[in-house]
């Protein structure tokens, strides 16, 4: 049978859609005469260079005047087309020859500015955050912007370069100083030539003489000596590679160092990196930017943006033969040229494997930070599952006539908190027997303090419209275990006498003094629709068998979209779920994995026991009819 996406492909087809690509490609782009260049543009003549396209803010700038020379058109111009005074004032070393040239902008490095400029030209605070592949020129991008905000624009803005090690920023450090070397001196507007100057006898500080700008360098490995600052602006790189430690992490850094960081016009936070895995600091802030809950707007670049990653087609037709089908779906789905496509082809046999490919010229964010991923969830499959997520219907909790004892389940209703450790996505369905396993109700039981793994509490519907089980409450937070065992109660209750299942382990390990047993005998007493494992016993009991069981089933789960899950926080938990070298599974150090394991405990019953059974009395009343 013929695959009909592929095979509508002729050699002539092919050849007519490329030539239409690559024409949509090859637009010119001038930023001297300003063609091809950011925002809305204006023609206008300049004596003895002809006409030119200058931006709108230009033409309403005071010192604009039409019939101006062209040294007072770059002078009033540089204050508003960073393209032009890219290619005008700046000078870079070119990775290729190593000559100092002008610096004009890659495609890439367009849409990235691009994006800056929309912030800045609207008058918002400019927050970005861009995932990295190869090396496009993102980080020169980033630092010659800031470059321009101080030299041009703005005097005593303060910035920091930060990254991973201090070499890091001192390279990018350096581009900056190799910028104010060979500056236009025409251009300079300040008495003193452009350098960098000392600073108070620091290291780490610079001065930008005459404009009034700090530029400080650092690395989180340092975090002490890059404190306390008075910044504006921020350049932090190759963030997912900052590390984890008692003493450090990411997230504080990056809170201490940016937190000064106004919300005002012109003030810059940068965060880009290549990826490094899930479930690190810079991943989190991604996913975050991606849903729209963060500062930051997300930016990625795939390999085939990038100009130099084009090789030519003799044989088209030939080509789109020895192409599989993940190649042809670039070609289709993303629209590829046969250029882009021969060099992807082609490079790719230099890899033993696709993964190792997909891990160096990642086509998307999935692919970016998967490749570099030990999870055991597949990232195509999460990424399915986090299109079910979304925001609860309500925040808050479950009250009765008391927090705990008999009257707590008395009177029970929803209490409405912005940020209640409850979200609810769909309420109780009223219809439901009590105690039919409608619902079935997860208890993960964890810590006090802030540090420790939190206490989960998940219902899953086993019976909605489209047939999957289906997540429709979490509660999320620290409590003591007998107030947990109430509160379980309250929500399993509300939810139709639900079928609660607490996973056991803490209760039964960490009490010597049978204060765990006094716990779930509360829930024994007041609770008539408990979990009970072969033996009796309440609780689940998660060992080495059945943990390997209930992930296993969680994999399926996720794997063939058997269930649907709700809150994102459950798919960030999977993210970085790991099978460890020394055997078992866990989440990576420092994370936590309390959502995801009330998901495996929960399906897994529901698979192995409330629809098992159910398919059993079916079964067996097929035999009956039959007999």
């Amino acid at each position: 049978m013929k695959n009909t996406k592929y095979d509508e492909w002729t050699a002539e087809r092919l050849l007519v859609e490329n030539e239409l690509r690559n024409k949509r490609l090859n637009t010119a782009y001038d930023p001297v005469a300003g063609i091809g260049c950011y925002g809305e543009r204006v023609e206008c003549n300049v004596a003895g260079r002809g006409n030119m396209l200058v931006p709108r803010s230009m033409v309403d700038d005071k010192d604009f005047s039409c019939t101006m020379d062209w040294d007072s058109h770059v002078k009033c111009r540089i204050k508003h087309d960073f393209e032009f005074w890219c290619a005008t004032c700046v000078s870079i070393k070119d990775k290729v020859t190593a000559r100092t040239v002008p610096f004009i902008l890659n495609a890439p490095q367009r849409r990235v500015a691009s994006t800056l400029e929309d912030m800045r030209t609207s008058g918002q605070p400019i927050r970005l955050i861009m995932l990295k592949a190869r090396q496009w020129g993102g980080s020169t991008l980033v630092q010659i912007y800031m470059a321009w905000i101080q030299i041009v624009l703005r005097r005593n803005w303060n910035s920091l370069i930060c990254g991973h090690l201090k070499d890091t920023a001192a390279a990018i450090k350096g581009m900056y100083s190799r910028l104010l070397d060979n500056y236009p001196a025409a251009l300079w507007q300040e008495e003193c030539t452009p350098r960098f100057a000392p600073y108070e006898k620091s290291r780490n500080v610079n001065i930008i003489a005459g404009r009034g700008c700090l530029v400080a360098i650092g690395s989180a490995e340092s975090q002490e000596a890059i404190r306390g600052y008075d910044i504006a602006m921020a350049h932090l790189t190759e963030v997912a590679f900052w590390r984890t430690s008692p003493q450090h992490s990411p997230d504080n850094l990056v809170r201490s160092v940016c937190g000064s960081v106004a919300l005002a016009p012109y003030t810059v936070i940068v965060m880009e990196s290549t990826a490094n895995g899930t479930g690190n600091y810079f991943h989190n802030e991604w996913l975050r930017a991606k849903a729209g809950t963060s500062d930051k707007v997300p930016v990625f670049v795939p390999w085939y943006e990038i100009e130099i990653y084009r090789y030519p087609v003799g044989d088209a037709w030939a080509l789109w033969q020895d192409l599989d089908d993940y190649e042809r779906n670039l070609w289709i789905d993303e629209g590829l040229t046969l250029e882009m496509l021969n060099w992807y082809h082609r490079k790719r046999k230099e890899y033993s494997s696709h993964a190792l490919m997909k891990a160096e010229y990642p086509s998307n964010d999935i692919e970016a930070f998967a490749t570099t991923s030990c999870s055991i969830f597949a990232p195509e499959h999460l990424d399915r599952l986090r299109l079910g997520c979304r925001r609860p219907l309500w925040r808050g909790d479950v009250g009765g006539d008391a927090v705990s004892g008999s009257m707590s389940l008395c009177n029970l209703h929803p209490v409405i908190m912005p940020n209640g450790p409850l979200e609810v996505w769909s309420n109780p369905d009223m219809t439901a027997a009590p105690a039919s396993k409608h619902y079935v109700t997860v208890v993960d039981v964890g810590g006090l303090s802030d540090k420790a793994d939190f206490s989960v509490i998940t219902v899953i519907d086993t019976c909605n419209l489209n047939g999957l089980p289906e997540v429709v409450a979490q509660w999320r937070g620290h409590t003591y275990h007998d107030l947990l065992a109430w509160k379980a109660a309250q929500i399993g209750l509300w939810y139709r006498r639900a079928l609660l299942v607490v996973e056991s382990n803490t209760l039964e390990t960490e009490f010597t003094d049978d204060g765990g047993t006094y716990i779930l005998n509360i829930l024994s007493h007041c609770y008539p629709n408990l979990y009970r494992r072969q033996g009796g016993r309440i609780g689940f009991h998660t060992n080495v068998s059945t943990k390997s069981a209930v992930i296993n089933e969680l994999m399926r789960q996720v794997r063939d979209s058997l269930y649907v899950e709700r809150s994102a926080e459950a798919v960030n938990e999977m993210s970085w779920f790991e099978r460890k070298p020394q055997g078992g599974y866990g989440a990576m150090a420092g994370r936590h994995d309390d959502i995801l394991m009330t998901r495996a405990i929960g399906l897994y019953i529901i698979t192995t026991e409330v629809i098992g059974a159910a398919l059993r009395s079916r079964s067996t009343a097929g035999m009956l009819k039959i007999q």
